[in-house]
């Protein structure tokens, strides 16, 4: 940051403390530690007048959102882009939401980024985030663009093939009422691609430092 000229404030609570007092030994530390980090958070950005704040959730994180909220939460909620906060008064944004996990971390090796861990987030056994992790990471070895088509499918919902009554008018359909979205194709055959949406061939690991993100040289 300092290479940079870039102004910053680094904030210490003991968040540690405080959750290793409150939660009983085996528990999950993580519900409370976000509290925690959130409260610090906008109590942080409202001394600094900031206008938003910038979290470093990445593409990987929203999917594992999602299917945590399916599996255990019974609701089909991920993590957007940029949203208002709990108490309404700041703009949270997640400028890495597009990025892959893995994009993140060769971008972090290549510039010697120092890694930071976190010492109640990796301690932890069974947490139900690890295990939707691994579920993922398993599929993208299998299933070579699976990634991918979840997260297009997140950006390309069709809430009349749902269930939810809030999100589409289902009582509302009568006899001649418009045909939605293919009416009552559910599954069509003749638009799925040969490969994943947004799939593309993993790098050659060799090549990493001739890769170039879109960039177009003008001379």
């Amino acid at each position: 940051m300092k290479s940079w000229a870039l102004e910053y404030k680094i904030v210490e609570e003991n968040t540690y403390g405080i959750v290793k007092e409150k939660i009983p030994e085996g528990k999950t530390t993580c519900s409370l530690c976000s509290r925690l980090r959130r409260g610090i958070l906008y109590r942080t950005a409202t001394e600094l007048g900031a206008t938003k704040i910038a979290l470093g959730h990445h593409r990987d994180d929203i999917l594992q959102t999602l299917f945590l909220n399916m599996f255990y939460g019974g609701k089909m909620k991920g993590m957007p882009p940029k949203l208002m906060s709990d108490d309404g008064k700041h703009i949270v944004i997640r400028p890495l939401a597009y990025c892959r996990e893995k994009d993140i971390q060769r971008f972090a090796d290549a510039k010697a980024f120092p890694i930071i861990p976190c010492n109640l987030c990796g301690s932890q056994p069974n947490l139900q985030r690890q295990v939707i992790a691994d579920m993922l990471r398993d599929w993208d070895k299998r299933y070579p663009g699976r990634i991918e088509t979840m997260f297009s499918a997140m950006q390309n919902v069709v809430p009349s093939h749902l269930c939810d009554t809030n999100l589409f008018d289902f009582k509302g359909i009568t006899h001649g009422s418009e045909v939605v979205n293919g009416g009552d194709l559910a599954f069509d055959r003749e638009e799925i691609p040969l490969q994943p949406a947004g799939w593309q061939p993993e790098e050659d690991e060799n090549q990493l430092d001739e890769l170039r993100l879109n960039v177009v040289e003008v001379k």
